[in-house]
């Protein structure tokens, strides 16, 4: 069991899931991980908090309508913690970034802002107050792994480092190269290119399963379709890719050494 306190600058600290369907999404992923869910907003709106043995790891909330179609598929976001949000707003531009939205706050909560790499993937930074983030990690129904996927590592990776200090180390995989995200360092996270023809360049998130075919197999019985059948990623653990009934990707996770073993 891994509890977090508190993230550096530069790790992913959290992930929600947009969704047309949202009482859909929580019904497939409180099944499938074994979440209970609280609204955030009350009666201002919805905002899911996903939680595991009382603690959160995630959220669910519907799509902004002033920016996504209301039918758009379901996409999981990654935000990165900052201490320094306002700064990193102003330095991504002349990073060659985009800010999609501007920093705002969160009574009660942090400050938050939305911005996009170079090569075109948007990442949520996340200013923490009174919400630090996934407070469980690493351990089945949490999230385990954060990867960008992308055609354009050679202008993303400057950028993370310029405005985030994100460091980023290529090292051989199995047959291939892959780079992993580093802050003071340890691994934060990793970046590759699409391993697939199609595949949008995105930021990518991992759940800890106890077995990746099991997972797998329950995703599909809930409505799920498993684009990628479980795999072995030497020293890492057991992979699967998964798109779930709202059309939003995500995979599952089975380390090779578990947390706390």
């Amino acid at each position: 069991m891994v509890e977090r306190t508190s993230y550096a600058p530069g790790t992913p600290n959290w992930v929600d899931l947009q969704s047309p369907d949202v009482d859909a999404s929580r019904a497939f992923y409180g099944a499938l991980f074994e979440w209970a869910f609280e609204n955030a907003m009350g009666d201002d709106g919805e905002y899911w908090m996903a939680s595991l043995r009382g603690l959160p790891v995630a959220a669910i909330g519907g799509h902004n309508p002033e920016s996504t179609p209301a039918d758009a598929p379901a996409r999981w976001n990654t935000y990165l913690a900052t201490d320094r949000v306002d700064d990193v707003v102003a330095a991504t531009a002349d990073a060659g970034g985009m800010v999609v939205l501007p920093a705002f706050d969160i009574p009660g909560a942090g400050r938050m802002a939305w911005i996009a790499d170079p090569s075109g993937p948007d990442a949520g930074l996340w200013q923490a107050e009174g919400h630090i983030g996934s407070r469980r990690v690493n351990e089945p129904g949490a999230p385990v792994w954060n990867e960008l996927i992308t055609t354009g590592l050679d202008a993303a990776l400057p950028f993370y480092k310029n405005v985030l200090g994100i460091d980023a180390v290529t090292t051989q995989m199995g047959d291939g190269e892959y780079t992993i995200l580093r802050v003071d360092g340890n691994d934060v996270g990793g970046a590759t290119r699409p391993p697939m023809p199609g595949t949008a360049n995105h930021w990518h998130v991992y759940f800890a399963v106890e077995s990746a075919e099991g997972a797998a197999a329950k995703a599909e019985s809930l409505g799920a379709s498993v684009i990628v059948a479980p795999f072995d990623i030497p020293t890492v653990g057991r992979v699967a890719v998964l798109h779930d009934p709202q059309g939003g990707f995500f995979s599952v996770l089975e380390p090779a050494n578990p947390a706390g073993e």
